[in-house]
């Protein structure tokens, strides 16, 4: 339904009605976004990183991390890493200076299996935020949400204060262990469970209602909300603005700048669809996971498994192709290239 100009100018864009009932996150790395649509929060991820590395504004960056890298000294591979890890940090806190909130940055998803690989990167980048001046405070570290990386998560928030974000989640399993995990912080992933859908079914298309990834985010966020829990929901990965809205009154929701136009620009009246008082209503029981239940209870989500293995893949590609980059950087004209 079309709004008149005249109403148009009265009423707020979806976005700005969006920002009343929920924590809008930017999922980008690209400032300019950032600064266009104002969220309180950002994300990032190597994908994204990957992306805003190769973008001839942010070339400084890149080569500050370089010299960080070399400065360092020891091996190539050494070099590397720590020119990885720094790049990842001064995107951070480059974005940290367009919001108010905090910025969520990655482990490698190669520590994926690794707990205590994942709580020593980890700490190394919080130290590399410390050296910049940034607090703790300010930054989600992503952990890939496999047992090993929720138990990192557990030893991370509980015994080092630093606030964990876990990241390609698709299971009720997974995010019943961060919510026993004690995590400040979750990201279902909504759009790729919708990919698996419908490549794997008969069905091509689903109202949002119906969208497989707006129930499982709503299912978690009730039972979050139903048992106490202070695990942060954050709904991620859309597909499209439908999914969003669908979604109006999850705790947190991370939002690409391309959808992030899209809902800035469509005036409609927006309805909150998740509430705390319907959640404490709803008939979800408690359950708890220990290690063994959790593996089988994850494995039996047939979808959940190949997408979590899939996005572990896929985030070790795109990081090794940031490593790459970097490499040439560091020494293709050394090697006279």
């Amino acid at each position: 339904m079309s709004v008149s100009p005249v109403k148009r100018q009265k009423m707020e864009s979806v976005l700005d009605q969006l920002k009343h009932h929920t924590t809008v996150v930017a999922d980008t790395g690209d400032f300019n976004a950032i600064d266009e649509y104002k969220p309180l929060d950002a994300t990032t991820n190597p994908s994204l990183i990957l992306a805003a590395a190769q973008m001839p504004a942010y070339q400084e960056l890149v080569d500050d991390a370089v010299a960080y890298g070399k400065k360092l000294g020891g091996s190539e591979e050494e070099q590397i890493k720590n020119a990885s890890d720094k790049l990842f940090v001064l995107f951070g806190a480059e974005i940290l200076k367009r919001i108010p909130g905090r910025v969520s940055t990655e482990v490698d998803a190669r520590l994926s299996f690794d707990k205590e690989g994942m709580i020593q990167r980890a700490r190394r980048l919080i130290d590399l935020y410390k050296e910049a001046g940034i607090s703790k405070e300010r930054i989600l570290i992503k952990l890939t949400s496999t047992w090993e990386g929720i138990q990192a998560g557990k030893v991370l928030e509980a015994e080092h204060g630093i606030h964990c974000n876990m990241t390609l989640l698709f299971s009720f399993a997974q995010a019943v262990a961060c919510a026993e995990a004690g995590v400040t912080l979750i990201s279902p992933f909504v759009g790729r469970i919708l990919d698996w859908y419908v490549a794997n079914g008969e069905k091509k298309s689903y109202e949002p209602s119906e969208d497989p990834g707006v129930k499982s985010v709503t299912k978690i966020y009730n039972y979050y909300k139903k048992f106490g829990y202070k695990t942060i929901v954050m709904g991620a990965s859309f597909r499209n603005t439908g999914e969003i809205k669908a979604l109006t009154g999850c705790d947190y929701l991370t939002i690409s700048p391309k959808l992030l136009a899209e809902l800035s620009k469509e005036y409609v009246k927006l309805t909150p669809t998740l509430s705390v008082k319907e959640a404490q209503a709803c008939e979800l029981e408690k359950i708890h996971l220990d290690e063994k239940a959790f593996r089988w209870h994850h494995n039996e989500d047939q979808m959940a498994v190949e997408k979590l293995s899939d996005g572990i893949r896929k985030f070790a590609a795109d990081a090794i192709k940031l490593e790459r980059m970097l490499k040439e950087r560091m020494f293709s004209a050394e090697n006279g290239k």
